[in-house]
């Protein structure tokens, strides 16, 4: 195999990559990337079993082939080459040579067929969306997906689409977070995404005036964002009816500017820790929000007037789930509504129903 490529477009492509790549894994070339040269056209894909991604970029192919390479050193080389015109050989042994301006480099690879073979499946739906539009909507409810690895069908977030409209909903038991959009598309479809593979494609959007395609089948899909496609397995399970969920009723309803509630929470998160664990308690009335927080630290105090509309109300919340909640609102005003100390509090757009949060309140102590 022989080719030439410019150093900035590998760069690139052996980056985003390499995300896919195993750290620690019993198959060697699984820690490394997959180089295929073809037609003129390079393909580097990296793979741990769970995530695939894979793109393509232009070169110069004078002799034909594939090997893997380890994804770490094959990085640190091509960061660092000094020029920008670079040229990849490598012989029968499985040697790679690397020549970059009076830089050069031989390698150990490893040959394509160690490599496992990359997920294939057939596509039964086909949705399209606006690039900027699914990046808003992912990062507005990965925050909700769980860590927890004993109950995996919530590490993922379901993405239903059905009359023309998108939904993301991601759960982890503390918290709820839905995100709504219409789209110009007519599948009813429903499929759980790994929230890794959601982080992934985050950082593979650049421009968000391009079109994503979203090809789904029976147990995987793939999402094609610009020249690189990301497959991972769909999580399988039962996901929770988030309709049910959601509270019906409406006892205080409250329209609040979202950064004086976030700077006031912020106070009182100061004398709390990960060791050091308090609810932040909320003693709402008609006029305003009084916040306070007692830990073996300290006390902490603070007031928001508010117009309130329906009961006063006593509530406790874990500062890190509200604030989470509020900073992925993206609005200057939410409307919060509560149902007594016990239920659910929904945060809410002012107008429109764009997002829907849910935070679980904490119980609590009658100390303060």
């Amino acid at each position: 195999m022989k080719f030439t490529v410019m150093r900035s477009d590998i760069v690139q492509a052996v980056q985003n990559v390499s995300r896919a790549v195993s750290t620690k894994a019993t198959l060697p070339a699984l820690e490394g990337i997959l180089i295929k040269a073809y037609d003129n056209t390079l393909t580097l894909s990296g793979y741990d079993l769970e995530l695939a991604i894979t793109t393509t970029i232009e070169a110069t192919v004078s002799v034909e082939g594939e090997i893997v390479v380890g994804a770490k050193l094959f990085s640190d080389i091509v960061r660092k080459l000094p020029e920008e015109i670079v040229t990849f050989e490598t012989d029968e042994r499985m040697i790679i040579y690397i020549q970059s301006g009076n830089a050069s480099y031989q390698i150990v690879g490893i040959s394509s067929m160690d490599y496992p073979e990359m997920p294939k499946f057939e596509a039964q739906d086909e949705i399209r969306i606006n690039a900027g539009v699914l990046k808003n909507m992912i990062k507005q409810t990965l925050y909700a997906v769980s860590d927890n690895i004993n109950k995996p069908i919530y590490t993922g977030s379901l993405f239903e689409i059905k009359d023309k409209v998108m939904r993301i909903i991601s759960i982890d038991g503390y918290r709820m977070a839905i995100r709504r959009e219409d789209i110009d598309c007519d599948s009813d479809n429903k499929f759980i995404v790994p929230g890794k593979m959601q982080s992934e494609i985050l950082k593979l959007i650049n421009d968000d005036e391009k079109e994503i395609t979203i090809i789904v089948g029976q147990r995987h899909v793939t999402f094609n964002v610009d020249t690189y496609s990301i497959v991972s397995r769909i999580i399988e399970g039962n996901f929770l009816d988030y309709r049910t969920t959601v509270p019906k009723s409406e006892e205080t309803v409250i329209r609040i500017n979202t950064r004086h509630l976030i700077n006031a929470v912020d106070r009182m998160a100061l004398i709390t820790s990960e060791r050091v664990q308090s609810p932040v308690r909320f003693s709402i009335t008609q006029n305003e929000i009084k916040l306070s927080c007692r830990t073996a630290v300290g006390r902490a105090s603070d007031e928001i007037p508010v117009s309130t509309i329906g009961k006063d109300v006593v509530i406790g919340f874990n500062n890190r789930y509200l604030l989470d909640a509020l900073r992925n609102t993206e609005c200057d005003e939410v409307m919060l509504v509560l149902n007594g100390s016990l239920s659910p509090m929904i945060v809410k757009p002012v107008q429109g129903e764009s997002f829907l949060f849910l935070v679980v309140p904490m119980r609590l102590n009658d100390e303060i």
